[in-house]
């Protein structure tokens, strides 16, 4: 069995407030922003974003700095339905710098997996994540 590799540490307030914004009942999309602290290796939380959406939040990313997003995404089914699912989501823009590249890469799935969320998406640039993406992305679940 493979094992992952962490290269950074995780803040431990980082998992306390996943979890607190995980059984938040909200009818807005919601977004956690996760990026590593180069100097400590650590991940911590650099924003939290209420009633936002995702062109506001592709705003917010640096265009050359890797991102975690924690995405609570209000899906509207064709049906009438609405559901809310949690999805991870690794911004590594081209161009950035490979040591901080790495950094991301390394800590990526130990991050997820102990965050237990199992939507998870990965884009090359922040321009790519827009509705139409994501909506297309969640279509598979």
């Amino acid at each position: 069995m493979a094992q992952s590799v962490q290269v950074c540490d995780i803040d431990e307030d980082v998992p306390k407030k996943i979890k607190k914004f995980r059984f938040k009942r909200s009818d807005s999309i919601s977004a956690l922003l996760l990026k590593v602290d180069p100097k400590t290796r650590t991940v911590v939380l650099e924003e939290e974003y209420e009633d936002t959406n995702i062109e506001e939040l592709q705003g917010e990313l640096p265009p050359q700095q890797p991102r975690f997003i924690i995405l609570s995404y209000v899906k509207n089914h064709s049906d009438g339905r609405k559901s809310y699912p949690l999805c991870f989501i690794y911004i590594c823009p081209l161009g950035c710098k490979p040591e901080l590249a790495m950094m991301y890469a390394g800590t990526r799935n130990v991050l997820r997996q102990n965050l237990d969320i199992t939507k998870d998406f990965e884009l090359r640039s922040a321009e790519d994540f827009t509705t139409d993406w994501l909506e297309e992305k969640l279509n598979f679940f």
